[in-house]
């Protein structure tokens, strides 16, 4: 499945998407903030999608991500070298082992895959 995506940045720092509709206080979130907070609802919205093909649901998510960044040493250009995200879901019924729904999230999340240092996660599921 191919999509499209657009965002419009307009003089006075407000953003819309493609069907106009507002993104929050855009002044106030920078670049790297716009990232991370894609990073966190990527990761959120594939562990739902693989949840609901196993007949799980995700009755509640939340989660936090941060990055360091600086001068790659492989090119000197600034980059994220370090992504951290932590992510704090409540699946009904809970699987026996989670461990296989949460690395499909993790891999299947384009955001996270679309970083050059593999962002780490850690996975709080009740």
């Amino acid at each position: 499945m191919q999509q499209d995506f657009t965002v419009d940045l307009a003089p006075d720092g407000s953003l819309r998407t493609e069907d106009g509709t507002a993104l929050g206080p855009a002044p106030a979130w920078t670049p790297e903030h716009l990232l991370l907070a894609g990073l966190v609802r990527c990761s959120l919205e594939s562990l739902r999608f693989h949840a609901k093909r196993a007949g799980i649901e995700v009755a509640s998510a939340t989660g936090s991500a941060n990055a360091h960044v600086a001068k790659r040493e492989s090119d000197g250009r600034y980059a994220i070298v370090e992504a951290a995200v932590a992510l704090d879901v409540q699946l009904v019924p809970v699987p026996g082992d989670p461990a296989e729904l949460l690395a499909k999230a993790e891999r299947d999340c384009f955001v996270g895959a679309s970083l050059t240092a593999k962002p780490s996660y850690c996975w709080t599921v009740t």
